[in-house]
């Protein structure tokens, strides 16, 4: 999710792509359309409640592996200088 804007089902997201390019065609410029149509979603679902799941376990499992191996990395890349 982006700061300040709802989850979208994927047929509203859709809508909205589709809204962009109509408003293009019309003349506007894509910052300006997508800024629009970014405002009117957020109208539209003004109170809704988002929840927002951050899956980042793996990486932050991964990042506790690696420090020995960058360590080994940067040892053996001053050896060939």
């Amino acid at each position: 999710m982006l700061a300040g804007m709802p989850s979208l089902s994927h047929q509203e997201q859709q809508d909205a792509a589709d809204r962009i390019h109509l408003l293009m065609e019309q003349g506007m410029s894509s910052g300006e359309a997508i800024a629009r149509v970014a405002q009117e979603i957020r109208e539209k679902h003004q109170g809704d409640q988002v929840s927002v799941l951050f899956d980042d376990e793996d990486e932050d499992e991964d990042y506790q592996e690696r420090p020995d191996e960058q360590a080994d990395d940067d040892s053996e890349e001053d050896e060939n200088y």
